[in-house]
């Protein structure tokens, strides 16, 4: 337990210091204006209660509820361009006498440093890291069989290419130098041979390309926002055939200032991403989908 506790520590030590390490030195300077800098982002809660008592049809209490947050940190100057986004997505159910179902969960941070090249190119080096707040079980709301916790897995991409910007709404990024680093920092985990990591081991480098494609609308019809991204991955020394799949496409219909419906859809595959058998025992690699529909309150800012 303390060798787990151990590695968990240095590993966020340096998740901090690798998001450190990528703000510029004149971060601060007076000479750098307000005006290179873009920051903003929205956030939207969806929340249902469900109280029943001596209720003649049936049924059970319930409350559920969906949080999602996108934010963005955006510096351009010259032939500079740095960008900076962060998602997170937590969701829940619980119904009168179960333990509490997690419906959503992520964490998912990317920065992107360019330097002009072209009109519309840029040498880019980016770093991507995804993984969960909390502990994911596979038989809910049992919750005994645990299949995912804070860093197990987490994925950590860093890679060099080149990027695509012909304006504010799209980016296409193309790297053939990437590393993907999977880590799994829980003992029982990282044994347990769902994420590709070695039996007994905490960590696994693949080296490939990758391909990141993200584009967003405000009021691509009226009152309608549109987001959507697509990650794509090969391991260009082991199967590379098989390619890593992250699609996120999200909408959001404001009512009034504050109340909002969003419609969300997220596919992945990943062929090194196990399912579990019967017995226990790993599986085989399948596509994982997610989907959300609700009317909440979203704030942007």
């Amino acid at each position: 337990m303390m060798k787990r506790i151990l590695k968990v520590s240095k590993t966020r030590l340096l998740i901090v210091f690798i998001v450190f390490s990528l703000f510029p030195k004149n971060l601060f300077s007076q000479q750098d204006s307000v005006k290179y800098w873009k920051i903003g982002g929205d956030a939207t809660f969806t929340f249902s209660q469900i109280t029943l008592k001596n209720w003649s049809a049936g049924g059970k209490s319930s409350t559920a509820g969906a949080f999602l947050s996108h934010a963005f940190v955006n510096y351009d100057k010259n032939n500079s361009s740095w960008a900076n986004t962060l998602h997170l997505g937590y969701g829940w159910n619980k119904q009168q006498g179960e333990n509490n179902v997690k419906t959503d969960d992520k964490i998912l941070l990317t920065s992107k440093y360019g330097y002009k090249a072209t009109q519309n190119w840029y040498y880019t080096a980016l770093i991507h890291f995804k993984t969960q707040m909390t502990t994911g079980y596979d038989d809910p709301p049992d919750n005994k069989i645990i299949i995912s916790d804070f860093m197990a897995p987490a994925y950590l991409l860093a890679s060099l290419g080149m990027d695509y910007k012909p304006n504010e709404d799209f980016s296409l990024y193309l790297s053939p130098l990437t590393c993907k680093m999977t880590f799994v920092l829980d003992d029982s985990l990282s044994v347990s041979g769902l994420y590709g990591v070695d039996d007994g081991k905490f960590f696994r480098a693949e080296y490939g390309a990758m391909l990141k494609t993200v584009y967003k609308k405000e009021n691509i019809i009226k009152n309608l926002d549109f987001y959507t991204r697509l990650d794509l991955f090969s391991n260009l020394l082991e199967k590379p055939q098989n390619i890593d799949v992250d699609w996120e496409v999200k909408l959001n219909y404001r009512f009034t200032k504050y109340l909002t419906a969003v419609a969300a859809l997220n596919l992945i595959y990943d062929d090194d991403v196990k399912t579990l058998k019967e017995d226990g025992t790993p599986g085989s690699a399948k596509l994982q989908t997610k989907q959300l529909v609700g009317i909440g309150i979203s704030v942007k800012f």
